[in-house]
């Protein structure tokens, strides 16, 4: 009998190294608010600290937060392994995400068969800061082996998609390529100059803006010395919580721009006050396909960012030259003054960019397509 006919909602359960309000959890939260009571959920987060996502589930949402479920870290040991293939049997669908559940993904694998385990499906959104440079052998080996009776391989950019049929050597029906979308409409095109909290707009200011995790691999210190070129009038806003905050300030000050360089933290719904900045900017190290770009292009702004992950292809035609060669300071700050000087190009490009936003980009998308891909994993029916 499919799961999707039975006595109450199918149970998932969704596997995380981190729970905190990162791109992947969030985009977790917006499926969950999605499907509404069509589901129940189960979360597990490797680290007991990092539940910060669930604060946007929406209310009347049956999740709960098992803390009882097997170490998602440690030796992959089979007793280990067969612990996480028992917890996952109660379930009428696993969801993993990203290196950190990967141990789960290969318990699935090797006991699938023998405990009759549930559908299994991987979401797979980029690499930690010790793959920046590159993919480590041992991890493509394992990842090949682990995902083996995976019901499907989620991957929101092209160059996932990429690695995950070369690299990880997985067959082209199980990959499937979803691209983030987000809500393109509704985006605040004058917000009020105290919108984003403990920051005020000041007359005659721009704003260089960036929504990121501050944490190493999003390079951050380089966009603040970028910015440091630029006139006087122009700040930098960076929105995120993480371990580099102390190094931003110290770039901060070694520029002599520590008085135009505000960190406020995390914020939730960016619709409210990305309408502040006048250019959007990324200096990440890696990414695949961050969903803050396309909330700048939903609301309007120019981009400059360096061309990693699906960057260049994401952003319109117009926005191209932007889009700089990876770990280039240089070549980043030059975008920012170009932009920084032409209040037009910046209008065109950002009109450019709503566009292609809406057009390609909207939520309307990506949830349909994951309803069909859960919903066939569970035996079909519909999650409408």
């Amino acid at each position: 009998m499919s799961a999707l006919t039975r006595d109450g909602a199918p149970r998932v359960l969704h596997l995380h190294s981190t729970f905190a309000a990162g791109g992947k959890e969030l985009r977790c939260v917006q499926l969950i608010n999605a499907f509404g009571s069509k589901l129940s959920h189960a979360i597990v987060s490797a680290d007991p600290n990092a539940y910060g996502a669930a604060e946007h589930i929406a209310k009347g949402r049956d999740v709960i937060y098992p803390r009882n479920f097997p170490s998602l870290s440690g030796k992959p040991w089979p007793k280990r392994l067969r612990a996480l293939a028992a917890a996952m049997k109660p379930y009428d669908l696993v969801l993993t995400y990203n290196w950190g559940a990967m141990d789960a993904v290969m318990a699935h694998t090797l006991f699938r068969d023998a405990m009759d385990l549930p559908p299994l499906i991987h979401h797979e959104d980029g690499f930690n800061e010790d793959e920046q440079d590159g993919l480590k052998p041992s991890r493509n080996w394992y990842r090949r082996i682990a995902l083996g009776k995976a019901s499907g391989l989620v991957v929101p950019s092209e160059v996932l998609e990429g690695i995950a049929l070369q690299t990880w050597q997985q067959p082209i029906g199980r990959v499937k390529h979803i691209p983030n979308g987000i809500d393109t409409k509704g985006f605040v095109a004058n917000p009020r100059p105290d919108a984003l909290r403990g920051v005020i707009k000041h007359e005659g200011e721009k704003w260089v803006g960036s929504v990121a995790g501050l944490r190493a691999v999003k390079n951050l210190t380089a966009l603040v010395r970028a910015v440091a070129r630029l006139p006087e009038e122009w700040q930098l806003v960076i929105v995120g919580d993480g371990p580099e905050r102390d190094a931003i300030r110290d770039a901060a000050d070694a520029a002599e721009i520590a008085h135009r360089v505000h960190l406020p933290g995390f914020v939730a719904k960016p619709k409210t006050f990305l309408g502040l900045f006048d250019i959007f900017a990324l200096s990440s190290r890696s990414e695949q396909f961050p969903l803050s770009v396309v909330e700048a292009m939903a609301a309007g702004l120019p981009v400059a960012a360096p061309a990693v992950g699906d960057i260049a292809a994401m952003v319109a035609e117009e926005n191209a030259p932007f889009i700089v060669r990876p770990n280039d300071q240089d070549a980043l700050s030059q975008a920012l003054l170009t932009l920084a000087a032409d209040a037009d190009r910046r209008q065109t490009i950002g009109q450019a960019n709503r566009a292609k936003a809406r057009a390609q980009f909207d939520e309307a998308k990506m949830l349909a397509t994951y309803r069909r891909l859960y919903a066939s994993a569970l035996g079909g029916g519909t999650l409408d």
